[in-house]
């Protein structure tokens, strides 16, 4: 088997050669093709660092299917942006901007997304909510402010995000299929996806490498980890559960295998501001409209890494019975709580997933 590396930097419309290398062989029987390894990252999508390991025949091969990502992954980057315009492209920011205006006629991929949004809030109980977007981006200017004045950082006056939270109904959001339109009613109103574009994205994009005859992959939108089939010699993808204390020479708690699953874990480490000498991470409970501090990271594991995204915002701001209970009731669903003191939890299949340690 050989092995291989592409990267890819900035836009990287062309994807540079990959260097082979010897691997171990995976060939089991001699009418099989061989398979080699190979690796690609992007930088400039989603915000974030996104990587794709392969097994395929030849470079060739997954040069076409990296391109696929990266194109398929930059299309939706581009719908679900809440920040930017793109010419000819109807987003989720030409919504908020026409919020009470007029509907926006969208992209499929755009609705079909705000569907599973909504029915997710439905199952978590209003837990995951995109239609935060007037609290969260309160918070956002607040936090981006304070990252680059950290000694001038302030955290939002309680007033405004009270007032913010009267344009968070997700009920108020209008999805017209027929019509292809999106529309909110209240011009106060403005939808953040931030808590299901990416693993939404990711799903989608590995659906369709996987019907474009991939077979086995390991995919990774900022962390957004799905696993398409398993490794070049049959055995599990090994992903690791990262360690929430930063300063530890521990950097991965746990590692799990996967075959045709996800793993998502949101936590209080990954974006956060300092203001009197206290973190207030990005995740925002939509009940006390503040970062809550009850768990360092919560890990989902499931088959769909869109359902993953949503349930590890979700839990996260939970109670840990009622997070649990959520999860238990679920088919195929498990999940892992990392305490502020460093406690863990799980739901009662995670550990079967679990690498001996």
């Amino acid at each position: 088997m050989k092995r291989g590396r592409i990267t890819a930097f900035l836009l990287a419309a062309a994807l540079m050669g990959a260097s082979a290398g010897a691997f171990a062989g995976c060939k089991e029987k001699e009418s099989e093709p061989e398979l080699n390894r190979y690796d690609v990252q992007f930088l400039d999508l989603f915000d974030t660092v996104t990587s794709m390991i392969g097994y395929v025949e030849d470079e060739e091969t997954f040069r076409g299917f990296s391109q696929e990502l990266y194109e398929e992954l930059k299309t939706y980057h581009q719908l679900y942006d809440i920040y930017n315009d793109y010419e000819g492209i109807a987003n989720i920011k030409t919504i908020n901007d026409k919020a009470g205006i007029e509907p926006v006629k969208v992209d499929q991929r755009i609705i079909d997304m705000l569907k599973e949004a909504v029915e997710m809030d439905k199952a978590t109980n209003g837990y995951m909510n995109v239609a935060m977007g007037s609290v969260l981006s309160i918070w956002h200017k607040y936090r981006t402010e304070g990252s680059y004045d950290p000694d001038n950082a302030q955290l939002p006056p309680r007033e405004e995000l009270l007032e913010a939270a009267e344009h968070m109904d997700i009920n108020q959001v209008i999805i017209d299929e027929e019509a292809s339109t999106v529309f909110l009613p209240d011009p106060d109103m403005s939808l953040d996806v931030g808590s299901i574009a990416k693993g939404y994205a990711t799903e989608m994009v590995c659906r369709k490498l996987e019907e474009d005859g991939l077979t086995k992959a390991l995919v990774s939108v900022g962390g957004n980890v799905r696993a398409i089939g398993s490794k070049g010699d049959e055995s599990l993808w090994k992903v690791g559960i990262q360690n929430p204390d930063l300063s530890s020479q521990t950097r991965y708690l746990h590692t799990v295998g996967l075959e045709d699953m996800s793993l998502v874990t949101s936590g209080s480490y990954q974006r956060f501001y300092t203001v009197d000498q206290k973190n207030y991470h990005h995740i925002i409970h939509p009940e006390l409209l503040m970062p809550w501090d009850e768990y360092d990271s919560v890990s989902i594991l499931c088959g769909d890494s869109g359902m993953a995204d949503c349930l590890s915002t979700a839990v996260f701001n939970m109670e840990f019975e009622d997070g649990k209970a959520l999860i238990e009731a679920m088919d195929q669903v498990e999940a892992m709580w990392i305490f502020k003191d460093g406690r863990e939890e799980y739901s009662s299949g995670f550990k079967k997933f679990m690498e001996e340690e």
